[in-house]
């Protein structure tokens, strides 16, 4: 049989299979039964290899210019057509396996927009010039990628590699599943990495009703910060490798005491200026470009309500002096074509939001066991450049957003989505309505 009908044969059924949940080590999520010495026992289980992912197809129509400019002149686009999308935000492939005596490995291969990565480096040919080629939109990349080793039946876990920074509730819990919205609720999204993802060790582990983590990574890359994106790609590297001039803690606790309720609480503190290729003369040594983030997270799942929350506030050091460094160089000069957005930095960025759905088909006797219908609405409130010396020039950086929409589940793993949202911004800009439509598949292939 031809090679390559075989390889599109194990893609298809990969790329289609319910999907891993990106924890594939938390014992508190994964069913099977763990000895004394840490290695997991799996009943009746041919391998100790698990495979999985989660996916996302989407189309919307926006009803509002696509132009560039709308938010410098926004008279002038305020009636142009309405413009149309489709996409595929997600779609991963997940892997693991369980070597025994609580050693474990984990990956997560993403495709975010259907599309391939490009990677940027200086030549040294091109007089010191920023060289990038890039064939199609989108990204596929190496999400994650860990070797785990637990302790006392999963109280107490090490782990180093690729692993996900939990900071916020849209990287701890950003599958399909984990919000009604077609696409990932905007706020945290907007203002952090998502997903959050870094080389680090982390410490974690469950005791009782209480979950535990503390991550060591490298710090944030300052270039990539700007003002209607705040540090959200400051997690991503433009090189074959990711700059450690800086490191970085994050820690994370969530409490599972109240039946049916999460509560949690993350962080993360570290510098960020100098983890950069390019150095900056000796006036800004004191320049550290320290960041905290700090955030509150929440989520009922009782009575048949689905009520999740969240708010996370960001304060960012020398944002104005950093401001300065990264528009020192300008245009048409070697540095054209660097990768730092050249952008004005706030100091303080901070995302609000709640969500609810019910669940209507609980009160149809034939349908409460095997399909749900939840009803839903949500508020985002979030602002990007929320403080910074140009604050006046960038007020659409802060957003209101209201969306009502459906979620149905005709089999667990499986969801349809429907949405109708508005972004209503600062006086003087036009108003953002949209419909998107999306289904969505998440859990286990093989495990």
């Amino acid at each position: 049989m031809n090679k390559n009908l075989l390889l599109l044969g194990f893609l298809s059924c990969a790329l289609t299979m319910p999907a891993v949940a990106e924890e594939v080590e938390d014992a508190s999520k994964a069913k099977a039964p763990v000895t004394e010495n840490g290695e997991s026992v799996k009943k009746n289980a041919p391998s100790r290899f698990t495979i999985g992912g989660y996916g996302e197809a989407v189309m919307s129509r926006n009803f509002y210019s696509q132009h560039f400019n709308r938010y410098r002149d926004p008279d002038t686009y305020k009636n142009d057509p309405s413009h149309g999308r489709f996409d595929l935000p997600h779609v991963t492939l997940n892997l693991g396996y369980d070597f025994g005596h609580g050693w474990t490995m984990g990956m997560e291969i993403e495709f975010e927009h259907g599309g391939t990565e490009s990677a940027v480096e200086i030549d040294a040919d091109e007089s010191g010039e920023y060289e990038a080629e890039t064939e199609r939109g989108g990204e596929v990349a190496l999400e994650q990628f860990w070797i785990n080793k637990a302790f006392a039946g999963g109280k107490f876990n090490i782990k180093a590699g690729e692993i996900i920074i939990p900071v916020g509730e849209i990287n701890a819990y950003h599958m399909p599943n984990n919000f009604f919205s077609v696409y990932r609720s905007e706020g945290e999204a907007k203002m952090l990495p998502n997903t959050w993802h870094q080389v680090g060790l982390s410490l974690w582990g469950r005791v009782s009703d209480w979950r535990y983590e503390a991550i060591f990574t490298s710090g944030l890359d300052a270039e990539r910060f700007g003002h209607n994106c705040y540090v959200h790609y400051g997690a991503t590297s433009p090189y074959e490798y990711k700059l450690a001039n800086v490191y970085a803690g994050a820690a994370r606790i969530d409490n599972y005491s109240i039946p049916g309720v999460r509560l949690s609480l993350s962080g993360y503190y570290g510098y960020t200026f100098k983890n950069t290729e390019r150095k900056a003369s000796a006036s800004y040594d004191k320049v550290h470009g320290a960041l905290a983030i700090g955030s509150f997270g929440l989520e009922l799942n009782r009575w048949n309500w689905i009520v999740r929350g969240n708010a996370t506030y960001s304060h960012l050091s020398d944002a104005a002096k950093m401001t300065t460094f990264m528009n020192a160089f300008p245009k048409h000069t070697q540095q054209d074509g660097s990768p730092s957005k050249h952008s004005p930095i706030a100091s303080n960025a901070y995302a609000v939001g709640l969500e609810a759905g019910y669940n209507i088909f609980s009160q149809v006797n034939c349908l409460r066991d095997k399909q749900k219908l939840y009803l839903f609405g949500r508020y985002d409130d979030y602002n990007t450049y929320a403080a910074g010396n140009q604050k006046a020039a960038y007020k659409y950086d802060h957003v209101k957003r209201m969306a009502v929409g459906v979620n149905y589940s005709p089999v667990k793993q499986v969801i349809i989505k429907g949405e109708y949202g508005k972004r209503f911004l600062s006086h003087g800009y036009n108003d953002e309505p949209s419909v998107s439509l999306g289904i969505t598949y998440y859990g286990w292939f093989l495990r």
